[in-house]
Order: C-alpha cells, then structure tokens, then sequence
C-alpha cells in the first residue's frame, strides 16, 4: 500500500512507464498532539509513505481510542485514506467521499485552474463524469454565483456529489453523461467540465490497489485507447454549449493529441495545456460563436 491515489499520477493514466502514486504531505490540521510512535510504525509498516501526517489526520477525526483504532484498522487494510476519513481535500475544500467514490485527485486541480481562467461570475457550469462533485464545487465556490449542473451514472457518487453542492446551490442528476441533463441546458452552457475516466482498459490492472479494489472501475477505465468516454463527450458537447462556450476534460499526455482531433472532428476549436510539476494535461475546446 502506497500513499493514498489523490495526491499523485495515476499508473495507466494515458502515459507511459506507469509508477506508483507519491503523496504530497497532507494537510496536517493545527494543534493535534504528536501521534504516538506504535501508531505512526504500524501505518508505515502497511507501506503508508507519510505516516505521521496520515497518523495526525487519524487521531484529529477519530471521536475516541476505539474509533480511532477502527479507523488505522481500516487503512492498514489498505481504504484510501480520504474514505477512511470521510473527505478529501481538493483546491482548499474539504470534500466529502465516501465508500466506492472516486477520490479526487491534486492534478485534476489544474482543471479547475484553466477553467477559471476562461469563466465569469454568473456563468452555467456542467460538471460530468462528476463523482463527489468536486470539481464543480472547487468552481462554482470561485467562480462565485455560478449556476451549477452535475451528473453521474453512479448513485454512490451522485448521493455524494449532492451532499457537496447543496451549499452552493448545486443540482445533481443521476444518469449517462447527457442523457442525466435537462433539456434546458441544451445550448446554453458555458463552461462543462468532464472529468472522464481514460485509463487504458489493459492498464487498469497496473493501477494501485486502492484504486483498483476501492473506486468505480467507471471512474477509471477509459476503454481499448482510454479515449472511449471523452469520444461520446466532444462528439456531443457543440450541441450543449452556449457560443463560446467551452469543454475542458483531462486526459493522458500521449493521448492528448488525439484528444485535440476529436475536439475538432466534434466542430470545437481544441489547446492542449499541459502542468509538468502536477503531471496534468488538460484538452479545452471552444465552440465557435458563429
């Protein structure tokens, strides 16, 4: 058992060479006494890479000493971190995820960040494939007053992406990528976000195991190329944004240059932009205004 998968590449993720995933130092919360040194061996024991930080994060959600044992118990047997607490932190939030929803992952922040960059306040934002919803939270709470649509085929994931976007007014729809939509929304979205799964279908086995035992394989496997999801996604996508609208989706680096062609063969202008230190790449196309 590895760091938990949020905080790192994914192996098979559209690249080559896959490796295990490396945890970033997770937010240790202020004021927790020092973790006792039995507990912070047996989670480094269980091949948890920050052990002390994760043995902080532990003790400052358990209630008491039993809860707290069930909890390391339940790591050690390798849950994702993020389901044994409970939430994840994504862009600052603390995002709720529970058991069999996929964890959202730091590079997937830099979605949001391009996102950002072409949106304004008051813009209709669509998050598919949209799990716990973060993504569209993560927006929507920057953006401002953002009207705000998400769907996903998983009822896990969509009783818990509704949890997470009722503050912000969110509404959530179970069902398969457009078909989940409102009708309404049909030429009018500004900024629709698609986190599609684009794992390799043969590559889903060299993933960590608390991926592969512990997440959707939805969420994950992307078909024969990986681009099996994000195919249905920009071949539709003209016909639900507003004119200038865009579609943002992440995706491998090997396969980003055929992930731009679908976005043109889909009638959207297509940029790859790619972050080197969180190893994201991310497809933004744009409908033409006229």
């Amino acid at each position: 058992m590895s760091g938990s998968p949020s905080r790192g590449p994914v192996p098979g993720s559209g690249d080559p060479s896959p490796v295990p995933p490396v945890r970033d130092q997770p937010p240790v919360p202020d004021r927790v006494p020092a973790p006792d040194s039995a507990l912070v061996a047996r989670l480094r024991a269980s091949g948890c890479v920050f052990a002390e930080d994760e043995a902080a994060l532990l003790i400052a959600a358990a209630p008491d000493d039993a809860a707290l044992e069930a909890m390391v118990r339940r790591r050690i047997a390798g849950l994702p971190l993020e389901h044994v607490l409970g939430w994840a932190e994504f862009r600052g939030l603390r995002v709720a995820v529970g058991p069999g929803v996929f964890v959202p992952r730091r590079r997937s922040e830099y979605l949001v960040d391009r996102a950002l960059a072409l949106g304004r306040p008051g813009a209709l934002v669509t998050d598919l494939c949209c799990g716990s919803g973060a993504l569209g939270l993560a927006l929507a709470t920057a953006l401002g007053a953002a009207a705000l649509h998400a769907a996903d085929i998983d009822a896990a994931a969509v009783d818990c992406a509704r949890r997470n976007l009722a503050p912000v007014g969110g509404t959530v729809h179970q069902g398969d990528l457009y078909e989940a939509l409102p009708g309404t929304l049909r030429g009018r979205i500004d900024i629709l976000l698609a986190n599609v799964p684009y794992v390799p279908s043969g590559e889903v086995p060299l993933l960590p195991a608390e991926a592969r035992e512990h997440e959707p394989l939805t969420a994950l496997d992307g078909g024969g190329d990986g681009l099996d999801v994000l195919r249905r996604v920009s071949g539709s996508a003209r016909d639900w944004l507003a004119p200038g609208g865009v579609l943002l989706v992440e995706t491998g680096a090997r396969q980003s240059a055929r992930a731009a062609r679908l976005f043109t063969e889909g009638g959207l202008t297509a940029e790859v932009h790619s972050d080197a230190e969180e190893q994201a790449t991310v497809v933004v196309g744009t409908r033409p205004r006229s």
